[in-house]
Formats: C-alpha cells, structure tokens, sequence
C-alpha cells in the first residue's frame, strides 16, 4: 500500500527532496504522493517533521 500524506502535513516540503522516484507534490491543501508512483521505501515518511506521512 502506498503511502499518503494526512492532514497534519504543514507543506514545509522536507519530504518531497527524499523521494527517490519523484512521487511528492503540492496539492491544493498540503503536498500529495502519487499513489500510482510511490515504490513504498518510507523515505519520505523519516523526513517528515509532522509525523504526517503514513503507510
């Protein structure tokens, strides 16, 4: 299962920069993973400050 980014996320954009298959933008609230791209490594997940990224 892909990971996604909830509510808490800030947009400080820590996550974005760590994913090795460019799966992470700004979405209209907070940034976004693309569930189709995500390979699930969780680097984005380790990077996020607000604990906001889950799998």
């Amino acid at each position: 299962m892909a990971y996604t980014i909830g509510d808490e996320c800030v947009s400080c954009g820590a996550c974005a920069p760590n994913c090795p298959v460019d799966a992470i933008s700004q979405g209209s609230s907070h940034y976004e993973i693309d569930t189709a791209t995500c390979v699930e490594c969780g680097s984005c997940a380790e990077s996020c400050p607000m604990s906001a990224i889950s799998s």
